[in-house]
């Protein structure tokens, strides 16, 4: 994706309100946030290789922290 907004008619575009836009901008610096960082373990990962099994955690744990988070957050989920 560009960093350039997408090419139209400005006047045919809905302006947001100012605190609307905020929230926006705040969440896409988060995403690209998430981003850098997703890319930069795949680059680590690229220049070191795999991690050692006894290093990692199996996914069923991270599920269940997950989903633990979530019922924490928002009790009718779990």
């Amino acid at each position: 994706m560009s960093e350039q907004p997408a090419p139209a008619d400005t006047a045919a575009r809905q302006q947001l309100e100012p605190a609307a836009a905020d929230a926006v901008r705040a969440y896409a610096a988060k995403t690209r946030a998430d981003a850098d960082r997703f890319a930069a373990v795949l680059e680590d990962i690229a220049t070191n290789g795999l991690p050692s099994v006894e290093d990692c955690t199996p996914w069923e744990e991270l599920r269940e922290a997950h989903l633990a988070r979530l019922a924490r957050q928002r009790p009718a989920v779990a």
